[in-house]
């Protein structure tokens, strides 16, 4: 078995596209709509979906806002550099909503930023 994607459901497809592939570097690697069902899938990663783990963002026509809710956590991604990983997104107009830094409780460096639904991203520092 292997883990084959994470779906969030965004109320701006575009906007979210933007953020995870002009923020967050990611590539579109399908997008789908399905107007008997009324929502649009898309696929988007660091590969092809046959090698990685992608996520799936899908947009409900006419839903422009989902509550998160209290189980969600959130989605990590491994960096080389968290300082500059931050600095890079920030630049380019992410929310950082924690600055890098060690973890609590340990050494790791950590951050958090948000999508533009308030999907939390933790990047975490590359290990040696």
């Amino acid at each position: 078995m292997k883990i084959l994607h994470t779906m969030l459901r965004t109320g701006n497809l575009d906007r979210s596209i933007n953020f995870y592939t002009q923020i967050l570097g990611m590539q579109l690697l399908r997008r789908k709509d399905y107007p008997e069902g009324k929502f649009t899938l898309a696929f988007i990663g660091y590969g092809d979906e046959g090698d990685n783990s992608v996520i799936e963002l899908t947009y409900n026509w006419g839903v422009d806002k989902y509550e998160i809710g209290t189980g969600y956590g959130h989605i990590a991604l491994e960096v080389d550099d968290v300082y500059a990983a931050c600095d890079a997104i920030r630049q380019k107009g992410g929310k950082i909503i924690r600055e890098a830094g060690p973890m609590n409780a340990g050494s790791t460096i950590i951050a958090f930023v948000t999508d533009p639904d308030g999907y939390y991203i933790e990047l975490i520092g590359k290990k040696s």
